[in-house]
Formats: C-alpha cells, sequence, structure tokens
C-alpha cells in the first residue's frame, strides 16, 4: 500500500469568540497519488476552516496531519512554509496575479522563492507549464490583458512550477461562467489522468464535484458522507 499524499486523523477545530465553538469534529480521510476529490457542503459547514488547516495555514487544531508521510505536528513555521512551497500548490477563486509582472513571471516566483533552481531552468519549466495549459502565447502579456479563464489558467501554472504533491483549490470555479468552469476541470482531471497529481477540491459547484473521483460532503464540521 502506497503511503497516502495527505492523511488527515480526528481532525478538530474550536473558535474561541468569546464562547468556544466547535467548528471541525473529528475529520478523518486519506488522499492517494493522483486522486481528485471535491469537498462540497453549504456555507459555514467548515470546508475552507478544514482547507487551512491541511494546507499547514492553521496550526490551532487537535489531530494529527501527515502529508507525503511527515507529521506536520509541532513543526515550526519555517519548516511548514517549507512544507508548503515544495509540497502543495494553491489554486483560488481569485486568482492573485500580480499585474506588474509578466504571465511568465507570475507562473516563475513560487519556484525562484522555494530557490531549489536557477531562475533559467524555473522560466524554462514556467513556460512548459503554460504550454500543457495551451497559453504559452500570452506568457509576456501582463494578466490584466487576459479573460478570467485564461488567468486561471495562469494560476494553474503557478500552481503546478515547484511539481507539489498535491493541489489545494478553494472554489477555483466559483468566478467562471460555465464553459470556463468546464475547462477548468477538464485541466484538473487531466493532470490527475495524465501526471499523477493529486486534488482536493473545495466548491460550491455540484455539477463540478459530481465528475470528480470522490465527493467529501461536509455539513456542521462533520463529514456526512463520502
Amino acid at each position: 500500500m502506497q503511503t497516502p499524499i495527505l492523511k488527515a486523523a480526528q481532525i478538530t477545530k474550536y473558535f474561541h469568540d468569546p464562547v468556544s465553538v466547535k467548528v471541525l469534529d473529528g475529520i478523518s480521510f486519506e488522499i492517494g497519488k493522483g486522486e481528485f476529490i471535491s469537498v462540497i457542503g453549504k456555507s459555514g459547514c467548515g470546508k475552507s476552516t478544514l482547507l487551512y488547516i491541511l494546507s499547514t495555514m492553521d496550526t490551532d487544531y487537535e489531530g494529527d496531519l501527515w502529508i507525503d508521510g511527515e507529521l506536520m505536528r509541532n513543526k515550526k513555521e519555517a519548516e511548514l512554509a517549507r512544507v508548503r512551497n515544495e509540497k502543495i500548490g494553491f489554486v483560488f477563486q481569485f486568482h492573485y496575479l500580480l499585474n506588474e509582472f509578466s504571465v511568465l513571471k507570475n507562473v516563475m516566483l513560487p519556484g525562484l522563492k522555494l530557490g531549489a533552481k536557477s531562475e533559467k531552468e524555473i522560466e524554462h519549466r514556467a513556460y512548459e507549464k503554460l504550454k500543457v495549459l495551451g497559453i504559452e502565447k500570452e506568457a509576456l502579456k501582463k494578466p490584466n490583458q487576459l479573460s478570467g479563464g485564461e488567468k486561471q489558467r495562469v494560476a494553474i501554472a503557478r500552481a503546478l512550477i515547484n511539481d507539489p504533491i498535491i493541489i489545494m483549490a478553494d472554489e477555483p470555479t466559483g468566478n467562471l461562467d460555465k464553459k470556463n468552469s468546464e475547462m477548468v476541470f477538464d485541466i484538473f482531471k487531466e493532470l490527475g489522468t495524465t501526471y499523477q497529481q493529486s486534488l482536493l477540491v473545495v466548491t460550491h459547484d455540484n455539477e463540478f464535484a459530481r465528475r470528480t473521483q470522490r465527493i467529501i460532503e461536509m455539513e456542521d464540521g462533520k463529514i456526512i458522507r463520502m
């Protein structure tokens, strides 16, 4: 049995403001290599809170989290930042591209931050990722010259630059029309099947979720169906 890419065991989270409220209650599941999983549930059910914990951004929780077989408990912030940079690619509802840089440079930024390869090599890899996503022709444009769907493809290319073991996406189609939502789904599906990329996508789009390999449905901080 392969080590899971991500494993959550009894993840429980409280908000204390001013009284203690349990927002996640004993969340446990695993993600294997190349799996494409969606997390659904009504607003306020804890989906985004869970994603913050799984992405190591939030360390104030009970339970255990393993990423690539490595336990995240008691790690210093610098170690967690390394895990985030090396192992996790992020795609958000808003693409957070920087208009002062070209598309190519935007894709390069996480690679430059990680500093594991030369700038020339990172540039080459960034161009290759844009090619995979069919937008290499836009490499030298500024993000504000692109359509919404193109911007989200650039954001996906940026998430892939450090060859993460998992892509975590929070409402990646939330700002897109049906045609561009379909395109993002197809890209994610191909990343899973062709490149064995693991994907965990929080979404309100039930049509999107239905086509993923596995759905985790949440309600009131618990998994009610998987």
